[in-house]
């Protein structure tokens, strides 16, 4: 969950910043080697007059109609479950997931991706900018407020388990907005939609913030630092074992590798890693406890997600991010996996086994 957070820039902190905002790289090398005349397009793409336009495509009528046909989405794929919502909440969530959007174009219009950073070189041996985010302290500061009264609105709810589908909320949104976009709008656009979706989701901000607690040789923070670079690259490890260990599992969704079921579940491995790292940086387990649990069964209870993928889960992440550290980081790290998969096993035998295999 999102939750408000006061940046102090001590060094420990600007270094977990820079490492949060690579999460938003725009990697353009396959586009301009099947485009010759992507970058150029892209460049003018970027241009404060171009991103007026950009945003003039979606604004007022076409945002409105994306955000109602995103909740009419969710409300399908949970629409087994009975009145999740009635009709007046879902047209207060839908008016609030409008101002997010609308809000953030607001932001994408005065900003600018810097491509200036570092270069890498393309298949055809051209030089190809890195792009991302060029103020994302600046970006999460200005959006935060009209996310927050979004999230509470989904909190506020009559049925609690509206809070669960949030995300599906917002995937859904930002998948009908780069339809209307030509590709150089989708490639500038979407992180910022990316980070719309992970804002509401992962508390990477907050690690950020938690770091302020260590000096820059601390050996957590170290650990931390080696780590959070990675958490795409484990996601994706971990996701593809678990398709291997359960090759016929199939939700309401879908089979695992339905490609809606990949984003979500690449999404939740990135948010249990942060949290972790967050519980790892303030040597307390509370966030686990008191926010990633409680989402986590409502979201499952909803869906129905056998209690043998959940298991497998937790072990698979945590063989994964072991294999990742060395022994001494490792004395570091087990007794915070171990008490993640202890709260949850824990949670398993209180709610009585209800989705045991």
């Amino acid at each position: 969950m999102l939750k408000t957070s006061q940046v102090v820039k001590t060094p420990s902190v600007k270094n977990l910043l820079n490492l949060w905002l690579k999460r938003f790289t725009l990697n353009i090398s396959s586009q301009v080697a099947d485009n010759s005349s992507f970058l150029s397009e892209l460049l003018m793409a970027n241009s404060r007059e171009s991103r007026e336009k950009t945003a003039g495509k979606l604004k007022d009528h076409v945002l409105d109609i994306n955000c109602q046909m995103a909740w009419v989405q969710t409300k399908t794929l949970y629409g087994y479950i009975p009145n999740i919502l009635d009709l007046n909440e879902a047209r207060r969530i839908t008016h609030f997931a409008f101002r997010v959007y609308k809000k953030l174009l607001e932001i994408y219009q005065k900003q600018s991706l810097k491509h200036d950073i570092a270069l890498i070189e393309g298949r055809d041996g051209r030089v190809i900018p890195i792009w991302d985010i060029a103020e994302i302290e600046e970006l999460s500061y200005e959006l935060e407020p009209t996310l927050l009264v979004f999230q509470e609105q989904h909190i506020a709810s009559k049925d609690w388990r509206a809070l669960g589908f949030m995300t599906s909320q917002l995937n859904f949104s930002n998948k009908l907005i780069l339809k209307k976009l030509t590709p150089a709008e989708k490639a500038l656009l979407k992180p910022y939609l990316q980070f719309v979706e992970e804002q509401v989701a992962m508390p990477w901000q907050r690690v950020c913030v938690a770091a302020a607690r260590h000096d820059l040789d601390s050996p957590m923070l170290t650990l931390v630092e080696q780590m959070l670079p990675l958490s795409e690259e484990i996601a994706q490890t971990v996701y593809r074992r678990l398709i291997q260990l359960l090759p016929d599992y199939r939700s309401r969704r879908g089979e695992l590798t339905n490609p809606e079921i990949t984003h979500s579940c690449l999404r939740d491995l990135n948010m249990f890693q942060a949290y972790l790292w967050l519980c790892l940086l303030e040597k307390s387990m509370t966030p686990i406890k008191q926010e990633l649990l409680p989402l986590c069964v409502m979201v499952t209870e909803g869906v129905e997600i056998q209690w043998e993928v959940t298991k497998q889960w937790y072990q698979v992440l945590a063989e994964e991010l072991i294999n990742h550290v060395n022994p001494e980081q490792k004395d570091l790290l087990l007794p915070y996996v171990q008490r993640m998969q202890q709260i949850f096993f824990e949670e398993r035998a209180r709610l009585g086994c209800k989705n045991e295999v």
